[in-house]
């Protein structure tokens, strides 16, 4: 018996060019991975930033007079001293956090009904003198040496 071979065709291999091959994209640095998640961490904040303020100004807003108008003039004062803190609330007031913790917080007269409004900073706020200072205060009105008493104090709670 007579076997039947097939012959193999070999495939045909492409033409070799002199031309420089292209280079495989390998993907991005871990630098250029750092800083497109920085880049992202940036927007977070602005955007928890631009939540807490409107949710802070909306509670400002509810106040009567005249810790509406204290805590307006607040606002702005800390703003300006602190740009650092983070706008939000805190138990239903207008606070200012860093890294998401509360540093410091205004608590209308109204809330509890008592007879004067607080500005107060939390356990987070570098206040530190000694073994005792003061965390509150109490505001029946704001001037402009308490504006600017307050200002140093709030940017003494978040040096680093």
């Amino acid at each position: 018996m007579a076997e039947k071979r097939t012959a193999v065709k070999a495939k045909p291999q492409p033409a070799k060019t002199t031309t420089a091959t292209k280079k495989r994209y390998e993907g991005f640095t871990d630098e250029e991975k750092a800083a497109m998640m920085d880049r992202v961490q940036e927007q977070k904040v602005a955007a928890r930033k631009a939540e807490g303020e409107s949710d802070l100004l909306a509670k400002i807003a509810e106040m009567p007079e005249p810790d509406r108008a204290m805590a307006k003039r607040l606002h702005a004062v800390i703003k300006a001293s602190a740009p650092a803190l983070s706008p939000t609330t805190w138990y239903g007031m207008p606070a200012y956090a860093k890294d998401g913790k509360v540093v410091c917080f205004f608590q209308s007269a109204q809330k509890f009904k008592t007879r004067y409004a607080t500005f107060g900073f939390s356990d987070k706020a570098k206040l530190d003198e000694g073994t005792m200072w003061p965390n509150a205060y109490a505001l029946t009105k704001l001037t402009a040496a308490d504006e600017a008493r307050i200002g140093a104090l709030v940017k003494k709670a978040v040096q680093d």
